[in-house]
């Protein structure tokens, strides 16, 4: 029998500008990449939190995630990064909990655009699991 654990996925983009296109981009690329480096399905996601810097405001990122093929039941949440100065600007963070037969250190969070800064520690060789 596989045994199942709630497991948490991280990651990071900045976005180049302030637009509905600009915030689609960025938001898709990155789920595009964490989805192509793990191993779930919509039906195992619990819950996703994205945040963003308040420089963002032109689009949720949730209603980006919500039109993915079997994300429309997915629980999302958005919500306002913590301003802190000098931090990375036009940045969306984001944490995927999800039901897994993995263990924690087989998730593989991805950082891009400019946010590759903020876990250099956590930088894949492009391989799937």
């Amino acid at each position: 029998m596989v045994d199942w654990k709630v497991r948490g996925i991280r990651g990071a983009t900045t976005i180049a500008e302030n637009s509905v296109a600009a915030i689609q981009e960025g938001v898709t690329e990155l789920l595009d990449e964490i989805e192509a480096h793990n191993q779930f399905e919509g039906e195992d996601i619990i819950c996703v939190f994205f945040s963003a810097t308040s420089d963002l405001d032109a689009i949720f990122p949730a209603a980006i995630a919500r039109k993915r093929p079997g994300w429309n039941l997915v629980p999302l949440l958005d919500l306002q990064q913590m301003h802190v100065a000098g931090s990375l600007e036009r940045c969306i963070r984001i944490l995927i909990q999800v039901n897994s037969p993995f263990p924690q250190s087989a998730m593989i969070h991805r950082y891009l655009r400019k946010a590759k800064n903020l876990r250099p520690d956590l930088e894949i060789v492009d391989s799937v699991i």
